[in-house]
């Protein structure tokens, strides 16, 4: 009977899980921008918005969609040795890094003002202590972009939790959806 008990708990467990990723699937889905789609991810890992970023793959290059200050502040060669979004456009493989400034990086977009006057005391001087990295891709595995959830603090206790098995399943849940917006679309030339 033992067994019987168990996996009928492993079965609702699973019911539960399967639940809880459509809700997700739902929630994301209906966020049809990318700044409204970047807020909800980021109020799903209880981060702030500008802690999420997210790139489109075009010519070779990671474009930001979002946060809106580094649209304009670049991109990131997919062929970069020092970038984890191109490793992760180029490996195809999610990432995560609960000690995240211990990992060689390119950090010049980390030095972008992200912050509006207002919250420029709170958030400036801090940097990505953890981080997940997801690509986003058709079924056909093509590789459309790239979304990114950081932790920033001025040290790892400030950052906040690490990041979990979970939330790195919930991230690949994210790049699903993702695929399907509109906005990951190539730009109309």
């Amino acid at each position: 009977m033992a067994g019987n008990s168990s996996s009928g708990q492993g079965a609702s467990g699973a019911a539960a899980a399967l639940a809880s990723d459509r809700s997700v699937e739902y929630v994301l889905s209906q966020a049809r921008t990318e700044d409204k789609f970047c807020a909800a991810l980021a109020k799903m890992f209880g981060v702030r918005a500008k802690e999420v970023a997210l790139m489109r793959l075009e010519h070779g290059l990671l474009r930001f969609l979002f946060p809106e200050q580094l649209k304009t502040a670049g991109s990131i060669p997919v062929s970069s040795s020092s970038s984890v979004a191109a490793h992760t456009a180029s490996s195809k493989k999610t990432e995560l890094f609960n000690t995240f400034a211990k990992v060689r990086h390119a950090r010049v977009f980390e030095t972008v003002k992200l912050s509006s006057p207002e919250e420029e005391g709170h958030l400036e001087h801090t940097a990505i202590q953890k981080l997940m990295s997801a690509a986003i891709m058709t079924p056909e595995r093509k590789v459309l972009g790239v979304i990114q959830v950081s932790r920033k603090g001025f040290d790892l206790g400030s950052a906040g939790p690490d990041f979990t098995p979970n939330d790195v399943q919930q991230l690949e849940l994210a790049t699903k959806v993702a695929a399907t917006m509109p906005f990951m679309l190539p730009p109309s030339k």
